[in-house]
Order: structure tokens, then sequence, then C-alpha cells
């Protein structure tokens, strides 16, 4: 396998990408029977697309510090899965109602909602269930460790209690401090939680010096991902983006394109990105490729 240190950003994603999905593909199996449907509508989910982006920065961070890459292959794939659940139930029409992700039709319209919501839910327990394993980790302290920091950042303390923030804001003008506080947990938190698994795996303490590093790294680039979002939600194209432009103009949400403008709006994503390649200064040129990534959340076009 070629080291992704040594490869340019875009190839290391690439090749990233294609082993995370044979990762998910052997870890979720067709399966015969009346639950098969079901195991369907979780492939379709977990395996229509998408850039890996939560995946790959397990296996950078863990590269990074040393860990086994099978094991970070398996740690990648449960935060993909993670990641599934939260889109299917995103799209649903109690939700963001929105019938497009990836450029495909969402799980509720390529099932039905019945289907979709089942589909999330089991796609939601999975990711659990692979980080529990004795196969990602010999020590049981890490896969506890692993799975606590995954239920904290996907709860209501993260991503679901931010989810509902976003939900009651609909139509208010929300001051900048909350809409920050809503992404930092809705968004920013499971990408937090992707940079720090790979630490997490490698056996780093909390208190290690390298660990905060890279959760402050994880931190600022969850909010700048974010941020790009909102840009490209007021910019991009349907097509670009493979799912609904303008979303959050049409439900009236405030985000930070409705509150900085979108040259304010570019500046704080780039002063993130910035932020979060100074946090990986003492690593040196083995962490050039998160430097590359800190970049791309910024300029990329979906």
């Amino acid at each position: 396998m070629t080291d992704s240190h040594a490869l340019p950003l875009q190839d290391a994603l690439r090749q990233a990408c294609r082993e995370i999905e044979a990762s998910i593909d052997a870890l979720l199996p067709p399966v015969p029977g009346d639950e098969s449907l079901l195991i369907d509508a979780m492939r379709y989910a977990a395996l229509n697309g998408g850039k890996r982006l939560r995946g790959f920065l397990v296996l950078e961070i863990a590269a990074l510090f040393g860990a086994s890459r099978e094991a970070a292959l398996r740690v990648a794939a449960s935060v993909e899965f993670l990641h599934a659940y939260s889109l299917v139930h995103d799209d649903l029409p109690a939700m963001d109602d929105d019938d497009l992700r990836r450029g495909q039709p969402s799980t509720h319209k390529k099932f039905n909602e019945a289907f979709a919501i089942l589909a999330g839910d089991a796609l939601q327990t999975s990711a659990f269930e692979v980080l529990l394993e004795d196969a990602t980790s010999a020590d049981p302290a890490i896969r506890a460790e692993l799975a606590l920091a995954l239920a904290r950042a996907s709860g209501s303390a993260g991503m679901v209690g931010g989810q509902v923030i976003d939900i009651r804001g609909e139509g208010k003008a929300l001051p900048l401090e909350k809409v920050k506080r809503l992404h930092a947990m809705k968004t920013g938190a499971l990408i937090r939680y992707a940079a720090e698994a790979g630490a997490i795996l490698a056996g780093l303490k909390a208190d290690d010096p390298r660990r905060q590093a890279i959760v402050r790294y994880g931190t600022d680039l969850g909010t700048a991902f974010q941020v790009a979002d909102d840009i490209l939600d007021t910019t991009a194209s349907t097509e670009e983006l493979g799912k609904t432009a303008g979303k959050d103009e049409d439900a009236c949400k405030s985000n930070y394109v409705s509150l900085l403008g979108i040259e304010g709006a570019r500046k704080e994503a780039l002063r993130l990105s910035e932020q979060a390649r100074q946090s990986l200064s003492s690593f040196g040129p083995r962490a050039d490729t998160l430097r590359a990534l800190a970049d791309y959340f910024v300029e990329r076009r979906n």
C-alpha cells in the first residue's frame, strides 16, 4: 500500500475512499431473508458516493501516530456509518425534507420513509458495534473510549442537539454566537471526533499535548467546513452540490453567510483553516497532508 503522506491530497483522498468503501462493503454485506431490504437500504445510504472526509481524517491521524491501518479502516467505516445515518434522517420530510443526496434520490425516496428511518437507526447502532468489536483494538479501554467519544459527539450534546437548535431556529434571526454553537454541535462535533479518534486508537491519553493539538485542529476544521458549506449553499448549483441548493435561505435559517455576508464568511473560513494548520506546527512535514486538507475544506466546490 502506498504511504498516503507521499501522495498529493486528491490522490490520497481517492485511495482512502476506495479502502473505506471496501471496508464498509465487508462490514455490511448483503444478506438473504426478511431483513434483506433493510440491509439494501443501509448499503444504499452508506455506499452511495461521498468524499469520505471524516473517514480520511481517521486514517491520516491514526497513521500520524502509528496505529494499525486495518484497525483505522474499521474506525473510519464506523464514523461513515454514523454520518450516513445522520444524512438519511436529515433528508426526511420531518427534517430538512430533501429528495436528493449525492446526486441520487435520498434513501426515503429510493425505498420509503419507514425503511429510511430503520436504515438510519441500524447504521447508527452498527457504528458502535464496529468500534466495540475485538478486531478494532486488542485494548478494551481504547474500544470503550472510542465508543464514548462517538456517543458524545453524536448525541444530545453534539450532532443531534445541534439539529434541534437548527430546527428551532427556522424563521428566526439567530445571533452569531448561537449559530457558532449550533454548527459546532451539528457538524463540527463529528469532524472533531473523526480527528481525535485516530489519536485515541493509537493509545494517546486525553492530556497528551499531541492529542490536544489534534482536537484543536479538528475543532477548527469542523467549523471551517460548515462556513464553507454555508457559502456553497448560497453560491453553488444543485448539480454541483449533489443536493438541493439554497435550502437555508428557503427555510429562513441564520447561517454564516446571512450574518457575515459572502466575503465575511470566506474570510472566516480562511482564518479557521489557517488556525487549524497552526495546530499542526509540532508535527513537521508528516502532517503536510492534514495541512492540505485544511485548505481543501474551504476551497471545495461540493
